[in-house]
């Protein structure tokens, strides 16, 4: 079983710590864009988390289902009105099954990273693939990849700093690895935390696409279906259900 970086100690100031990310500025296009491709009105997350996608997408009608390894996160979700109607799977998501087809299954906020070995991030795709009815799709939010960005030489990023909060993230480009170390002051106290990623390249992950019978359907920069550049630091993908993966 993999690490749960999400338990406790993280999950009871998760919400907290990410509260921009709960506007409904952004939350309202993810949930618009969802809704329009669930066309049995069904929705697997993985790594559902607190349920900041989960639980708007359920009050739009679709019957959302979520996989999650953190048991907080998952009591955090359940305290919230409305996650009755959700069910969840305790457990990783690029093996964890449940005996039900989704016409989409998704994946934001960079989550796919979370997996951090490419056979784990292959056998995500194999096993979203096995959730989709025919036609469905498989939805990823997730960033490029910043190395481009990073000054000649170094391999350590910066992604907040405020007079509370302090975030960089390390890359081993070898490896693709990242490890993003969070510093935040928490009622007088200093904390810590430092989770393993993995990035990945959109080329690479279409490429695990192929391999699990899913083809690219559209790629954007973000959930209003802004147009795809090599300025874009971030990535919206949908891969569709198109046939059984190869044998070889």
């Amino acid at each position: 079983m993999p690490t749960d970086y999400f338990g406790e100690r993280v999950a009871e100031h998760y919400d907290e710590s990410t509260a921009d990310l709960y506007a409904p500025e952004i939350v309202d296009p993810i949930v618009n864009f969802l809704v329009d491709l669930a066309f049995d009105g069904t929705a697997l997350e993985l790594g559902i988390g607190t349920g900041r996608i989960a639980l708007p997408l359920a009050q739009r009608g679709i019957r959302v289902h979520g996989i999650d390894l953190s048991e907080a996160m998952i009591a955090k979700l359940r305290a919230k009105p409305g996650a009755s109607d959700i069910g969840v799977t305790i457990g990783d998501f690029a093996t964890a099954t449940v005996e039900k087809r989704f016409s989409v299954v998704y994946l934001v906020f960079n989550t796919i990273m979370n997996l951090t070995t490419q056979d784990e991030q292959v056998a995500c795709f194999q096993n979203v693939a096995a959730h989709l009815e025919p036609g469905g799709c498989f939805v990823i939010e997730v960033g490029v990849p910043e190395l481009q960005r990073l000054p000649p030489g170094e391999t350590v990023r910066p992604f907040t700093v405020s007079a509370t909060r302090l975030g960089f993230d390390e890359f081993d480009i070898a490896t693709q690895g990242l490890i993003s170390h969070h510093y935040w002051m928490d009622e007088g106290r200093f904390e810590t935390v430092s989770m393993p990623f993995r990035y990945v390249w959109p080329a690479e992950l279409d490429l695990m696409a192929r391999l699990a019978g899913m083809s690219l359907r559209e790629r954007w920069s973000g959930w209003k279906r802004e147009p795809f550049t090599s300025d874009s630091r971030q990535h919206v993908s949908v891969w569709e259900k198109t046939a059984s993966p190869p044998t070889c």
